[in-house]
């Protein structure tokens, strides 16, 4: 029954076509019934086959089968043709025109006219009532006659607003899942940015860290075995941390499982800056640390992007300052923002690396500064230093915490 209805839905021109041809039997019969051979016989004929062409063509051209609907209608005005089966196609083309969503709404207003105008016409043409007959019933035929093809306009006009209705709520509908796409699109994307920077920023400086170690390890071998113990235990340490942010970066990823053991290692903030210091102070690089201001409670999002930055600028002056490099980090505690400043007396980077973002992978951490402060409304600049050396300043603007 389903694959039945679904072929009558496919062809609907020939379903009107069926019906067309049910209705021209019918009509048929009728003009059989008139007079043989006379002239209003020939008349009928034409106009019921235009009748039952409008009931095929429906809803292939509605437009033009109203127009011709209303010739026909006054053809038969002008032929003394009267009333007849074939004018039930009449009240068909008022239904249609009125329910096509594509239709245009000066068709619909004329179909409405002449289901109003049409049958009090008819009437007024076809009865011609004896002296005696009460007044009213003329006015009670007419309006016993408008009421059907009136009721099939309001219908029409019923279900074209409910079809609207349809397909703006399906329009709606693909709208917003071409949204949400577009939406969880943008979300990944971002989170794979966050969790690049946040890999970048633990690989790179703590596997430098290690790097450095082991040269020096491997240097002093020999000569000073205490220090390259030292230097390994440095690797050791460093690698531990690094597996630590590791598991933490992870725990992210898998929503729900805990690591053995405890908690997610916390992300890092201000108050780890002193032990970050330490850590690259042992790493051969001299740091001057500064802070002031009063210390107090900031957002977690200022506190990472505070570290990271500090952790990266480091790294770059480790990897890019050169022999005998020192830097300086001074932290200040504003009204209404965190100031950054991380600057070295070395040689600096490359000028690609701090303009373009770099070539072949390089210059990653400036961008990934970059990234973190915008993300929290900040601003950065980074580059050259008068007088030599590299220089890192931020503007992080502080929110009250909940």
């Amino acid at each position: 029954m389903q694959r039945l209805y679904d072929f009558l839905r496919r062809h609907p021109t020939g379903v009107d076509t069926f019906w067309a041809l049910l209705l021209l039997g019918f009509t048929g019969l009728w003009v059989v019934a008139e007079e043989e051979g006379s002239l209003q016989q020939i008349t009928a004929t034409i106009f019921t086959i235009g009748l039952c062409l409008v009931v095929a063509l429906r809803r292939r051209a509605p437009v033009p089968m109203l127009l011709l609907t209303a010739v026909i209608g006054t053809g038969q005005l002008i032929f003394n043709i009267p009333s007849n089966p074939g004018d039930f196609a009449m009240l068909v083309i008022a239904y249609t025109v009125a329910s096509g969503t594509s239709t245009p709404r000066w068709a619909s207003r004329c179909a409405l006219a002449g289901a109003i105008v049409g049958p009090a016409l008819s009437v007024w043409r076809f009865s011609e009532a004896p002296t005696g007959r009460p007044v009213w019933e003329m006015p009670f035929f007419t309006i016993l006659l408008t009421v059907p093809f009136v009721l099939a306009w309001v219908l029409g006009d019923s279900v074209r607003t409910r079809r609207a209705y349809w397909a703006q709520l399906e329009e709606k509908a693909a709208r917003l899942e071409k949204e949400r796409e577009t939406q969880s699109r943008i979300a990944v994307a971002a989170e794979r940015a966050r969790i690049a920077r946040e890999l970048h920023d633990v690989v790179a400086h703590n596997v430098s860290v290690m790097v450095v170690q082991a040269d020096g390890a491997a240097y002093v071998l020999d000569a000073a075995p205490e220090q390259a113990r030292q230097a390994l235990e440095t690797i050791s340490g460093t690698g531990r941390q690094a597996l630590a942010e590791m598991r933490r970066l992870l725990g992210v990823l898998r929503t729900g499982e805990q690591p053995e053991g405890g908690e997610y290692v916390p992300q890092p903030g201000v108050e780890q800056l002193n032990e970050l210091m330490d850590q690259v102070r042992g790493a051969g690089l001299p740091v001057d640390f500064e802070v002031a201001g009063e210390p107090r409670p900031l957002p977690s999002s200022v506190e990472l992007t505070a570290y990271r930055i500090v952790q990266e600028a480091l790294t770059n002056t480790r990897k890019h300052g050169g022999p005998d490099v020192a830097a300086t980090v001074r932290l200040a505690y504003k009204d209404d923002d965190l100031d950054l400043l991380v600057e070295d007396d070395g040689r600096g980077a490359q000028h690609e690396l701090y303009e373009e973002g770099g070539a072949d992978g390089l210059g990653h951490g400036l961008i990934g500064m970059r990234e973190r402060v915008g993300m929290v409304g900040g601003s950065l600049t980074a580059g050259p230093r008068p007088g030599g050396g590299f220089r890192v300043s931020a503007v992080l603007p502080l929110k009250p915490t909940q």
